[in-house]
C-alpha cells in the first residue's frame, strides 16, 4: 500500500466514525462541555452500552479524547475547531445536496422562523457597540462551561415565565447549541409573540467558539 492509499484509508475510517446519527449528536453534546458516560446516556436517550460503544469508535478515531477523574471518566473533543468544522460542513453538504434534508429545514425550521439570521460576524459588532442583549438559551451546566460575552442565561423551559428579566426596548439575539438545535427557534417565537424583537444567531455557541471568538465561563463556587 503507497502513502497516499494508506492516508485515504485513515480517512475512510474517520469518515466512518461521523456515519451514524447517535454518534453526530454525541458530538454535538460534546461540543457544549465535556461530560461522562452516564451524562452522555441521559441526553442521548440510548443505553449505556450503546453509548459507551459508540465513544470507542470516536475515541479510536481521535475525534474524542479522555480523562480520568477518580471513578469517572470525562469525554470532550479532540480538537473544538477542527471537529465542529468538520460537523459544519457535513450539514452544509447535505443542505446542498439531499432533498430531504431541505425538506426537514423547510417543515420544522423554517416554518417556525423564516427570518433571516444574524451572523457570528454582524453578532460580534453588536456587542461592541452594545446594541443587542444575548440570550442563551442552553442549560445551565452548558452555559456554565462557556458562553457568549455577556449572555444570559434563560433556559428555554424557565423562558415564559422569566420574560421581566429581559429589555423590552433593545433587539435579542437567541443561541443554543448549533444550526439543529430548536431551542433557539423556539425561544424566538415566543419571544416574538410576546411583543420582543427576537433574532437568532446562524448557528450556536459551538461554532462561535470554533471561530476564535471571544467566550466566557462561569467560576465554580
Amino acid at each position: 500500500m503507497g502513502p497516499k492509499q494508506a492516508i485515504f484509508e485513515r480517512l475512510a475510517e474517520i469518515a466512518q466514525a461521523f456515519g451514524h446519527p447517535g454518534r453526530l449528536e454525541l458530538l454535538e453534546h460534546l461540543a457544549q462541555r465535556e461530560r461522562s458516560v452516564e451524562d452522555l446516556t441521559a441526553l442521548s436517550g440510548m443505553s449505556f452500552a450503546n453509548t459507551s460503544r459508540h465513544l470507542q469508535i470516536l475515541r479510536r478515531v481521535r475525534l474524542v479524547d479522555t480523562e480520568r477523574r477518580g471513578k469517572n471518566i470525562v469525554y470532550r473533543l479532540a480538537g473544538d475547531s477542527e471537529v465542529v468544522g468538520l460537523m459544519k460542513y457535513l450539514g452544509l453538504i447535505g443542505e446542498r445536496n439531499d432533498a430531504e434534508v431541505n425538506q426537514i429545514l423547510n417543515d420544522y425550521f423554517y416554518l417556525r422562523d423564516s427570518m433571516e439570521s444574524v451572523s457570528r460576524e454582524e453578532l460580534a459588532r453588536r456587542l461592541a457597540d452594545d446594541l443587542v442583549t444575548v440570550l442563551d438559551v442552553r442549560p445551565r451546566d452548558e452555559y456554565a462551561q462557556g458562553h457568549l460575552p455577556g449572555a444570559r442565561n434563560i433556559p428555554l423551559a424557565e423562558l415564559e415565565r422569566r420574560l421581566n428579566e429581559l429589555p423590552s426596548g433593545m433587539e435579542i439575539v437567541a443561541y443554543c447549541r448549533g444550526p439543529y438545535c430548536v431551542l433557539a427557534f423556539e425561544a424566538v417565537a415566543t419571544l416574538r409573540a410576546k411583543g420582543f424583537n427576537a433574532v437568532r444567531l446562524e448557528d450556536g455557541f459551538p461554532e462561535w467558539k470554533a471561530a476564535g471568538l471571544a467566550v466566557e465561563t462561569v467560576a465554580a463556587v
